[in-house]
């Protein structure tokens, strides 16, 4: 099975990703889930079957929800607590008290 899906990406939560069939758009996505989501910005228009490979989802589910649900969310990976210190600002830390 090949679809022609878009991606979105989402303005509010950097690294989510929206899937929706090329033809719909977004018709079928909750207003719920909009709200959270922010305003789409469509990043690509592509061919998706079964067999090809995505970076961080598997395709068969991808146009599974799509057909079923008529968008597939593709949430931010989820970042280890250590990892969260590498975005903060911890320069004050480290200053010499005199």
């Amino acid at each position: 099975m090949k679809q022609i899906v878009t991606v979105y990406r989402s303005p509010k939560k950097e690294e989510m990703y929206l899937y929706t069939d090329r033809l719909e758009g977004i018709k079928r996505v909750p207003e719920d889930l909009l709200k959270i989501f922010g305003s789409p910005q469509e990043v690509m228009a592509m061919a998706l079957s079964e067999d090809r490979k995505l970076g961080r989802a598997d395709a068969k589910k991808v146009l599974d929800e799509i057909k079923s649900n008529g968008y597939y969310l593709q949430m931010p990976p989820v970042r280890e607590d250590y990892m969260l210190d590498l975005f903060k600002d911890t320069s004050a830390k480290y200053t010499d008290i005199i």
